[in-house]
């Protein structure tokens, strides 16, 4: 438990796109975290982004821990199953962790993560994007505080590879190997599952190119339904997700970007470090979220 009211020292391991637009800006601007660093598995990369903000850099192994050294916590902006491995590190040496979603695509590698930062004592957070993005957030707690929900409806259709498309995250070797199943689906799971109770029964199919269409039971009865891809047309991409129930029909809100979201991450690290509760969005939640989407795939995989 970190009992000290100073800011945070956070460092961050990852240079790619998500780090500079997201992690790096918010550490930077954030009035309760000293941004402590940046580590990079490319000492260029990671001497080009530190640069930015004027912050030491580090690469390679032995700077991994000297970034653990300068640094109470470390947000991670990296592929997941580089990620697990080097965050069960971080656990390992006593720093708490902001971790990326999804934790690992494997169910031993989340444990793995979720085990050393038990074992550690260490607190964590999982940057589930609408968990921690303000309006998405409210409207999550009120759903979930008016309870009574028949059935939910999300799609998650993404246009990454379409022609023509210019995003940045195209180019990520891990999202072409597993698709939106993997990249946004904890996206909408981390939305239902907090409203509607855990996952106590589910079913999976493939459609065309990377969808995954899933059917989900929840502990609290109601059922939901999700569409999950990255390789939509750009006609057909676009987020949606609708919940239905005795009080009506309501549909989540939108939100502009992730920096914010990510500085009401770092709050909630700040929080459960200091006072030694587990915050909801934690690695445990996150290696629940592995477990889900690995049977998912699973499933798909055997029924295709």
């Amino acid at each position: 438990m970190t009992t000290s009211e100073t800011p945070l020292r956070i460092g961050l391991a990852g240079t790619g796109p998500w780090a500079r637009n997201t992690h790096a800006p918010a550490l930077a601007a954030h009035p309760g975290a000293v941004f402590a660093g940046v580590w990079g598995r490319r000492a260029e990369a990671a001497g080009e982004l530190a640069g930015e903000y004027g912050v030491p850099a580090y690469a390679g192994d032995a700077g991994l821990d000297e970034l653990f050294a300068a640094c109470d916590a470390v947000a991670f902006a990296l592929p997941p199953d580089v990620q697990a491995p080097l965050a069960a590190r971080a656990a390992r040496a006593g720093r708490h962790l902001i971790l990326d979603k999804p934790v690992a695509t494997t169910v031993a590698g989340a444990r793995e993560v979720a085990e050393a930062a038990e074992s550690a004592g260490v607190a964590s957070v999982v940057f589930c994007t609408l968990r921690f993005a303000p309006r998405p957030a409210a409207w999550i707690a009120e759903q979930s505080a008016a309870g009574g929900w028949f059935t939910a409806r999300a799609d998650w259709l993404g246009a990454l590879w379409a022609p023509g498309s210019d995003s940045e995250y195209a180019a990520s070797p891990w999202r072409r190997e597993r698709g939106g199943l993997w990249d946004v689906g904890p996206h909408a799971l981390s939305v239902l599952i907090p409203v509607l109770g855990d996952v106590t029964a589910l079913t999976a199919a493939r459609g065309p190119a990377d969808v995954h269409h899933l059917v989900l039971r929840h502990a609290s009865g109601a059922s939901s339904t999700l569409t999950l891809a990255l390789d939509a047309p750009v006609g057909a991409a676009g987020v949606e997700l609708v919940l239905r129930g005795e009080h009506g029909v309501t549909t989540m809100p939108g939100w502009d970007g992730a920096v914010d979201a990510f500085a009401a991450a770092v709050d909630a690290l700040t929080g459960a470090a200091r006072t030694g509760e587990a915050h909801p969005c934690d690695v445990r939640f996150g290696l629940r979220l592995t477990e889900l989407l690995a049977e998912a795939e699973e499933l798909a995989r055997a029924g295709a």
